[in-house]
């Protein structure tokens, strides 16, 4: 990897873990425990379609990894890893699957796939299938959390997605 895309790639990691900062600090969508918008997913999705998947993944483990440690909750980084992950893959078969179009519907996919993953981590963790009346819940807040992210993706795609590949090295 060349140092210009080390860079860029550091700069996105940087955006992601500054959005992810401050939408902790804003107060909770729901009263239910672990709904919020992910709103750092936005710079997952926009390099979804501009670098590669590898490293793509690096930058989000890199954020998962730095959320984390800034956070001060290091069980989240189980949590956040294992949804992370999912999501990604997910994400990554819908680009490759819709040929990068239709970035709020990948969003969506996303965003189930993330709810998934921590509710298989909850259950590993905790071994209590009772961790899985979330489910339906988490079904419907990952909808309506990835469309909205997936429309913020979609229009700063539009906006800046000349000047996205310019920089491109």
């Amino acid at each position: 990897m060349n140092i210009r895309k080390l860079a860029q790639l550091s700069m996105f990691t940087v955006i992601a873990v500054t959005i992810f900062t401050i939408e902790s600090a804003l107060p909770a969508l729901s009263p239910i425990q672990g709904i919020k918008l992910g709103l750092a997913n936005i710079v997952t999705l926009v390099l979804l379609l501009y670098y590669p998947p590898k490293e793509v993944l690096l930058v989000l483990i890199t954020r998962i990894l730095l959320s984390s440690l800034i956070g001060g909750q290091m069980m989240t980084f189980i949590y956040s890893f294992c949804g992370g992950i999912l999501c990604f893959l997910a994400m990554t078969g819908c680009n490759w699957l819709l040929g990068k179009r239709y970035i709020y519907l990948t969003s969506i996919i996303g965003a189930i796939f993330h709810n998934v993953g921590q509710l298989l981590a909850a259950f590993l963790i905790l071994r209590s299938l009772g961790i899985l009346a979330y489910l339906p819940i988490l079904m419907v807040s990952g909808i309506l959390t990835g469309l909205f992210t997936g429309l913020c993706a979609y229009f700063f795609q539009k906006k800046m997605g000349g000047y996205m590949k310019k920089m491109l090295p």
